[in-house]
């Protein structure tokens, strides 16, 4: 058998294996059996500290003993790098047009967190052969033991790859802040997800609110549109980040608050945000996992 028909059997194969083995299979603590929770964190408006989320979220999940892998997934920005001080010299391209493996593309970030670097490469995404989304999938299927929580920067807004990331993500936390454009647009992505791809279950974050009355109103005010117009969704309240200055100061300092100022109010809500949500239950569905991640992403290409 030549190298093209045994990748083909390769992809025949994952194509019906199944991702999990019913309610029997789940693990305890919200875990799959199968591999990681596999997160998205999105943003209907940009400027709500979706990155600087992304890499505390990150340090939080490590401190609970937690591996974690993430994909820098804000499309040409490549932040999540900048807040960790790093300057990746490959990225997710790479292993595309098959230069480099997985695991020389993946950078190591402060406590051990894991990143994918993916910039301009996420252009290519859209456009991929065959044989890359097959090359695509066997990298990834290497890293689903390896990993507790597979985190997912995913840009601002409405376009097509912020659309498939959370499409195919496990899990999806909609940050949004007190300004109103910011609420509007948060309702704006989840309307779109749901009215248009069927997607029902979003959990909120409230960033830089004043206090936990502020956060509890911007939930409010959203679910209540919901509850209106969406009346099949379901929209989860995950808490808040309150409004610090050191976490501004961090930012400037190109490092996450939880390693600078761990001691600082929006530090113990990361903390109790990632607490949080390994308490909750893991999606009811079965795509817990990196692997089952990418064939639904590039099932959408």
């Amino acid at each position: 058998m030549d190298q093209a028909s045994r990748l083909r059997e390769i992809v025949r194969k994952k194509a019906y294996e199944p991702a999990c083995h019913g309610e029997a299979g789940r693990a305890r603590e919200g875990r799959w059996p199968a591999g990681p929770r596999v997160i998205a964190v999105t943003s209907g408006k940009g400027g709500v500290g979706k990155t600087n989320i992304v890499g505390n979220l990150a340090i939080a999940f490590r401190r609970l003993e937690k591996r974690v892998l993430i994909l820098d997934g804000d499309l040409g920005l490549a932040n999540i790098d900048i807040i960790f001080g790093l300057n990746p010299v490959y990225n997710i391209k790479h292993v595309i047009n098959g230069e480099k493996d997985l695991a020389e593309v993946i950078v190591k970030a402060p406590e051990e967190i894991c990143i994918i670097p993916a910039g301009s490469g996420l252009h290519e995404l859209v456009h991929l052969t065959n044989g890359q989304k097959l090359n695509l999938l066997n990298e990834f299927d290497t890293l689903n033991e390896d990993f507790d929580i597979f985190l997912i920067d995913t840009g601002a807004g409405i376009s097509s790859n912020i659309i498939y990331f959370n499409m195919a993500a496990q899990e999806r936390i909609v940050v949004a802040t007190c300004e109103p454009s910011s609420i509007t647009d948060a309702y704006a992505l989840m309307k779109v997800m749901f009215t248009q791809h069927g997607t029902r279950s979003f959990k909120l974050l409230v960033n830089m609110a004043a206090h936990a009355d502020e956060a509890r109103s911007v939930f409010e005010n959203l679910s209540n549109a919901v509850v209106r117009f969406l009346k099949d969704v379901s929209l989860e309240y995950v808490g808040f980040i309150p409004k610090d200055d050191n976490f501004q100061r961090a930012v400037r300092q190109q490092c996450t608050v939880l390693q600078r100022y761990p001691e600082s109010e929006s530090s113990k809500g990361f903390c109790k945000l990632a607490r949080r949500l390994l308490a909750g239950p893991a999606s009811a569905g079965c795509d817990g996992n990196i692997k089952f991640f990418w064939r639904k992403f590039m099932s959408y290409h």
